[in-house]
Protein backbone atom coordinates (compact mmCIF):
# COMPACT_ATOMS: atom_id res chain seq x y z
CA UNK A 1 0.00 0.00 0.00
CA UNK A 2 1.24 3.10 -0.81
CA UNK A 3 0.60 6.00 1.64
CA UNK A 4 1.06 9.82 0.42
CA UNK A 5 1.79 11.87 3.97
CA UNK A 6 1.08 15.48 3.44
CA UNK A 7 3.40 17.60 5.46
CA UNK A 8 6.48 15.20 5.80
CA UNK A 9 8.79 18.24 6.70
CA UNK A 10 6.93 19.66 9.41
CA UNK A 11 7.34 17.80 13.49
CA UNK A 12 4.33 15.52 13.09
CA UNK A 13 4.51 14.75 9.13
CA UNK A 14 8.50 13.88 9.39
CA UNK A 15 7.46 11.32 12.73
CA UNK A 16 4.46 9.62 10.74
CA UNK A 17 6.94 9.31 7.65
CA UNK A 18 9.84 7.75 9.91
CA UNK A 19 7.21 5.37 11.89
CA UNK A 20 5.99 4.39 8.26
CA UNK A 21 9.57 3.94 6.82
CA UNK A 22 11.00 1.44 9.51
CA UNK A 23 8.04 -0.39 8.70
CA UNK A 24 9.52 -0.69 5.20
CA UNK A 25 6.21 0.89 4.24
CA UNK A 26 6.23 2.21 0.52
CA UNK A 27 5.62 6.27 0.67
CA UNK A 28 5.52 9.27 -1.11
CA UNK A 29 6.43 12.96 -0.67
CA UNK A 30 6.15 16.07 -1.77
CA UNK A 31 8.05 19.24 -0.73
CA UNK A 32 6.22 22.82 -0.79
CA UNK A 33 8.58 23.63 -3.33
CA UNK A 34 7.84 20.57 -5.66
CA UNK A 35 3.64 20.55 -4.81
CA UNK A 36 1.75 23.77 -3.28
CA UNK A 37 -1.26 22.15 -1.42
CA UNK A 38 -2.80 25.62 -1.91
CA UNK A 39 -3.31 24.82 -6.29
CA UNK A 40 -6.02 22.79 -6.41
CA UNK A 41 -4.47 22.00 -10.51
CA UNK A 42 -0.97 20.75 -9.05
CA UNK A 43 -3.00 18.35 -6.15
CA UNK A 44 -5.14 16.94 -9.01
CA UNK A 45 -1.97 16.78 -11.28
CA UNK A 46 -0.70 14.81 -8.25
CA UNK A 47 -2.85 12.43 -6.95
CA UNK A 48 -4.04 11.37 -10.90
CA UNK A 49 0.03 10.92 -11.15
CA UNK A 50 1.09 9.12 -7.64
CA UNK A 51 -2.48 7.47 -7.27
CA UNK A 52 -1.84 6.63 -3.72
CA UNK A 53 -3.92 4.22 -1.54
CA UNK A 54 -4.38 6.23 1.70
CA UNK A 55 -3.09 9.57 2.65
CA UNK A 56 -2.45 11.31 5.88
CA UNK A 57 -2.86 15.20 5.60
CA UNK A 58 -0.53 16.39 8.18
CA UNK A 59 0.45 19.35 6.03
CA UNK A 60 -0.37 22.96 7.57
CA UNK A 61 -0.01 26.79 7.73
CA UNK A 62 0.70 26.96 11.92
CA UNK A 63 1.83 29.18 14.44
CA UNK A 64 1.98 30.85 18.12
CA UNK A 65 -0.32 33.37 18.92
CA UNK A 66 1.46 36.47 17.73
CA UNK A 67 1.25 34.49 14.03
CA UNK A 68 -2.22 34.10 14.64
CA UNK A 69 -3.13 37.48 15.36
CA UNK A 70 -1.02 38.72 12.73
CA UNK A 71 -2.15 37.00 9.64
CA UNK A 72 -5.41 35.58 10.04
CA UNK A 73 -6.29 35.61 6.50
CA UNK A 74 -3.52 33.85 5.85
CA UNK A 75 -4.57 31.30 8.07
CA UNK A 76 -8.06 30.68 7.76
CA UNK A 77 -7.56 30.77 3.63
CA UNK A 78 -4.06 28.82 3.32
CA UNK A 79 -5.48 26.06 5.76
CA UNK A 80 -8.84 25.75 3.70
CA UNK A 81 -7.15 25.56 0.68
CA UNK A 82 -5.18 22.84 1.59
CA UNK A 83 -7.55 20.82 3.39
CA UNK A 84 -10.21 20.92 0.52
CA UNK A 85 -7.83 20.85 -2.26
CA UNK A 86 -5.83 17.61 -0.93
CA UNK A 87 -9.49 15.90 0.76
CA UNK A 88 -11.61 16.22 -2.88
CA UNK A 89 -8.27 15.38 -4.94
CA UNK A 90 -8.02 12.21 -3.12
CA UNK A 91 -11.66 10.94 -3.41
CA UNK A 92 -11.15 11.87 -7.23
CA UNK A 93 -8.16 9.76 -7.76
CA UNK A 94 -10.02 7.20 -5.69
CA UNK A 95 -8.82 7.48 -2.04
CA UNK A 96 -10.47 5.03 0.08
CA UNK A 97 -8.41 5.99 3.33
CA UNK A 98 -7.38 9.75 5.04
CA UNK A 99 -6.59 10.84 7.96
CA UNK A 100 -6.50 14.43 8.84
CA UNK A 101 -4.97 16.13 11.83
CA UNK A 102 -6.65 18.47 13.25
CA UNK A 103 -5.92 20.59 16.89
CA UNK A 104 -6.89 20.77 20.48
CA UNK A 105 -7.94 25.03 19.43
CA UNK A 106 -11.32 23.59 17.69
CA UNK A 107 -12.69 23.46 20.98
CA UNK A 108 -14.57 26.51 22.89
CA UNK A 109 -12.09 28.84 24.57
CA UNK A 110 -15.11 27.97 28.14
CA UNK A 111 -15.48 24.15 27.10
CA UNK A 112 -15.52 22.05 30.36
CA UNK A 113 -12.01 20.54 31.14
CA UNK A 114 -11.06 17.70 30.20
CA UNK A 115 -12.45 18.42 26.61
CA UNK A 116 -14.26 15.45 24.91
CA UNK A 117 -15.29 15.14 21.74
CA UNK A 118 -19.01 16.20 22.38
CA UNK A 119 -17.68 19.88 23.25
CA UNK A 120 -17.46 20.88 19.10
CA UNK A 121 -19.52 23.15 18.09
CA UNK A 122 -20.97 23.86 21.89
CA UNK A 123 -19.64 27.46 22.47
CA UNK A 124 -17.10 30.51 20.96
CA UNK A 125 -13.67 30.08 20.02
CA UNK A 126 -10.74 31.52 21.69
CA UNK A 127 -10.22 34.65 19.46
CA UNK A 128 -6.41 34.89 19.33
CA UNK A 129 -6.66 31.38 16.94
CA UNK A 130 -10.37 31.40 15.21
CA UNK A 131 -9.38 31.49 11.96
CA UNK A 132 -7.22 28.26 12.06
CA UNK A 133 -9.68 26.39 14.43
CA UNK A 134 -12.47 27.22 11.74
CA UNK A 135 -10.32 25.87 9.25
CA UNK A 136 -9.46 23.00 11.31
CA UNK A 137 -13.18 22.38 12.36
CA UNK A 138 -14.05 22.57 8.48
CA UNK A 139 -11.49 19.69 7.83
CA UNK A 140 -13.44 17.10 10.08
CA UNK A 141 -16.60 18.38 8.28
CA UNK A 142 -15.31 17.90 4.57
CA UNK A 143 -13.78 14.28 5.94
CA UNK A 144 -17.43 13.64 7.73
CA UNK A 145 -19.12 14.79 4.66
CA UNK A 146 -17.37 12.56 2.30
CA UNK A 147 -17.58 9.99 4.33
CA UNK A 148 -21.91 10.35 4.62
CA UNK A 149 -21.68 11.27 0.47
CA UNK A 150 -19.17 8.80 -0.94
CA UNK A 151 -18.89 5.94 1.41
CA UNK A 152 -15.19 6.99 1.92
CA UNK A 153 -13.39 6.33 5.21
CA UNK A 154 -11.67 9.38 6.05
CA UNK A 155 -10.92 9.98 9.63
CA UNK A 156 -9.86 12.97 11.40
CA UNK A 157 -7.55 13.37 15.30
CA UNK A 158 -7.30 15.95 17.51
CA UNK A 159 -3.77 16.31 18.94
CA UNK A 160 -2.61 18.22 22.31
CA UNK A 161 0.00 20.35 22.49
CA UNK A 162 3.02 17.96 20.71
CA UNK A 163 7.30 18.78 21.46
CA UNK A 164 9.68 16.28 19.91
CA UNK A 165 12.15 16.05 17.68
CA UNK A 166 11.44 18.30 14.51
CA UNK A 167 10.30 20.83 16.71
CA UNK A 168 11.09 25.03 16.50
CA UNK A 169 12.81 26.55 18.66
CA UNK A 170 12.84 30.15 17.72
CA UNK A 171 12.61 32.61 20.65
CA UNK A 172 9.82 34.50 19.38
CA UNK A 173 7.44 32.01 17.40
CA UNK A 174 7.85 28.82 19.38
CA UNK A 175 5.39 26.81 21.83
CA UNK A 176 5.88 27.39 25.35
CA UNK A 177 7.63 24.21 25.93
CA UNK A 178 10.36 24.26 23.03
CA UNK A 179 10.67 27.69 23.87
CA UNK A 180 11.06 27.47 27.60
CA UNK A 181 13.93 24.67 26.81
CA UNK A 182 16.35 27.61 25.01
CA UNK A 183 15.96 29.60 27.81
CA UNK A 184 16.94 27.08 30.02
CA UNK A 185 19.68 25.87 27.71
CA UNK A 186 20.87 29.34 27.20
CA UNK A 187 20.62 30.29 30.84
CA UNK A 188 22.67 27.32 31.48
CA UNK A 189 25.36 27.64 29.11
CA UNK A 190 25.80 31.36 30.34
CA UNK A 191 25.92 30.29 33.68
CA UNK A 192 22.73 32.86 34.24
CA UNK A 193 21.39 33.41 37.84
CA UNK A 194 17.70 33.17 36.91
CA UNK A 195 15.17 32.56 34.32
CA UNK A 196 11.77 34.44 34.19
CA UNK A 197 8.96 32.30 33.00
CA UNK A 198 5.58 34.41 32.07
CA UNK A 199 2.70 34.09 34.58
CA UNK A 200 2.17 32.64 37.62
CA UNK A 201 3.45 28.70 36.72
CA UNK A 202 0.23 27.59 37.82
CA UNK A 203 -1.38 27.02 34.73
CA UNK A 204 -1.85 23.44 33.47
CA UNK A 205 -1.10 22.18 30.33
CA UNK A 206 -0.47 18.64 28.97
CA UNK A 207 2.02 17.70 26.56
CA UNK A 208 2.43 14.50 24.47
CA UNK A 209 5.83 13.43 22.13
CA UNK A 210 5.57 13.76 18.70
CA UNK A 211 6.34 9.61 18.41
CA UNK A 212 3.50 9.04 20.72
CA UNK A 213 0.97 10.94 17.84
CA UNK A 214 3.10 9.41 15.20
CA UNK A 215 1.65 6.02 16.49
CA UNK A 216 -1.56 6.79 17.94
CA UNK A 217 -2.30 8.35 14.17
CA UNK A 218 -1.46 5.36 12.45
CA UNK A 219 -3.40 3.13 15.44
CA UNK A 220 -6.44 5.16 14.35
CA UNK A 221 -6.13 5.18 10.65
CA UNK A 222 -5.64 1.08 10.85
CA UNK A 223 -8.36 0.54 13.22
CA UNK A 224 -10.80 -2.03 11.50
CA UNK A 225 -14.04 0.00 9.95
CA UNK A 226 -16.61 -1.63 11.92
CA UNK A 227 -14.60 -0.87 15.26
CA UNK A 228 -13.69 3.09 14.35
CA UNK A 229 -18.03 3.40 14.12
CA UNK A 230 -18.90 1.74 17.21
CA UNK A 231 -16.84 4.43 18.67
CA UNK A 232 -17.64 7.91 16.95
CA UNK A 233 -20.24 9.14 15.17
CA UNK A 234 -20.97 9.77 11.28
CA UNK A 235 -20.78 13.84 12.27
CA UNK A 236 -18.84 13.66 15.39
CA UNK A 237 -15.78 11.30 14.27
CA UNK A 238 -12.92 12.99 15.54
CA UNK A 239 -10.96 11.54 18.17
CA UNK A 240 -8.51 13.40 20.73
CA UNK A 241 -5.05 12.26 21.08
CA UNK A 242 -3.46 13.56 24.54
CA UNK A 243 -1.78 11.99 27.37
CA UNK A 244 -4.76 11.84 29.46
CA UNK A 245 -2.46 14.09 32.36
CA UNK A 246 -1.30 17.90 32.42
CA UNK A 247 1.45 19.67 34.97
CA UNK A 248 1.73 23.11 35.76
CA UNK A 249 4.25 25.29 34.08
CA UNK A 250 6.35 25.30 37.31
CA UNK A 251 6.33 21.62 37.57
CA UNK A 252 7.54 22.24 33.53
CA UNK A 253 10.19 24.63 34.43
CA UNK A 254 11.61 22.38 37.45
CA UNK A 255 11.85 19.29 34.69
CA UNK A 256 13.41 21.79 31.79
CA UNK A 257 16.19 23.23 34.60
CA UNK A 258 16.16 20.12 35.33
CA UNK A 259 17.21 18.34 31.93
CA UNK A 260 19.39 21.31 30.87
CA UNK A 261 21.79 21.67 33.99
CA UNK A 262 20.13 25.05 34.86
CA UNK A 263 21.24 25.83 38.50
CA UNK A 264 20.10 29.03 39.02
CA UNK A 265 16.34 30.71 39.97
CA UNK A 266 13.20 30.24 38.56
CA UNK A 267 11.28 33.75 38.60
CA UNK A 268 7.33 33.64 37.82
CA UNK A 269 6.33 37.17 36.17
CA UNK A 270 3.22 37.27 37.57
CA UNK A 271 2.83 40.76 35.85
CA UNK A 272 2.39 38.34 32.28
CA UNK A 273 -0.82 37.03 31.55
CA UNK A 274 -1.09 33.33 32.84
CA UNK A 275 -3.82 32.44 29.87
CA UNK A 276 -6.28 29.65 30.05
CA UNK A 277 -6.04 27.82 33.82
CA UNK A 278 -5.99 24.20 32.32
CA UNK A 279 -6.60 22.96 28.58
CA UNK A 280 -6.65 19.15 28.74
CA UNK A 281 -7.67 16.51 26.54
CA UNK A 282 -10.35 14.08 27.45
CA UNK A 283 -8.92 10.97 26.02
CA UNK A 284 -11.23 8.07 27.25
CA UNK A 285 -12.26 7.54 23.79
CA UNK A 286 -9.10 6.37 22.11
CA UNK A 287 -7.98 4.46 25.58
CA UNK A 288 -11.56 2.78 25.31
CA UNK A 289 -10.19 1.52 21.49
CA UNK A 290 -7.01 0.15 23.14
CA UNK A 291 -4.26 3.09 22.67
CA UNK A 292 -2.01 5.30 25.58
CA UNK A 293 0.55 7.50 25.32
CA UNK A 294 3.87 5.40 26.29
CA UNK A 295 6.48 8.14 26.60
CA UNK A 296 6.61 9.49 29.76
CA UNK A 297 7.22 13.37 30.09
CA UNK A 298 10.74 13.66 31.56
CA UNK A 299 11.73 11.26 29.47
CA UNK A 300 10.51 12.75 26.38
CA UNK A 301 11.85 16.01 27.18
CA UNK A 302 15.50 14.46 27.74
CA UNK A 303 15.21 12.93 24.54
CA UNK A 304 14.00 16.24 22.81
CA UNK A 305 17.12 18.16 24.82
CA UNK A 306 19.55 15.83 22.96
CA UNK A 307 18.00 15.92 19.71
CA UNK A 308 17.96 19.94 20.43
CA UNK A 309 21.63 19.79 21.45
CA UNK A 310 22.38 17.45 18.25
CA UNK A 311 21.35 20.18 15.99
CA UNK A 312 21.52 23.59 17.72
CA UNK A 313 23.89 24.58 14.68
CA UNK A 314 20.65 24.24 12.30
CA UNK A 315 18.28 25.82 14.09
CA UNK A 316 16.62 29.25 13.44
CA UNK A 317 18.88 31.50 15.89
CA UNK A 318 17.65 35.04 16.89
Amino acid sequence: MKTYVAGHRGMVGGAILRRLQAEGAETVTRTHSELDLTNQSAVRAFMEEERPDAVILAAAKVGGIHANNTYPAEFIYENLMIEANVIHQSFAAGVQRLLFLGSSCIYPREAAQPMSEHALLTGVLEATNEPYAIAKIAGIKLCESYNRQYGTDYRSVMPTNLYGTGDNFHPDNSHVLPALMRRFHEAAQQKLDEVVVWGSGKPRREFLHVDDMADASLFVMNLDREIYAKFTQPMLSHINVGAGKDVTIAELADILAEVTGFQGRIVFDTGKPDGTARKLMDVSRLSELGWSARIPLRKGIADTYAWFLENAANLRQA
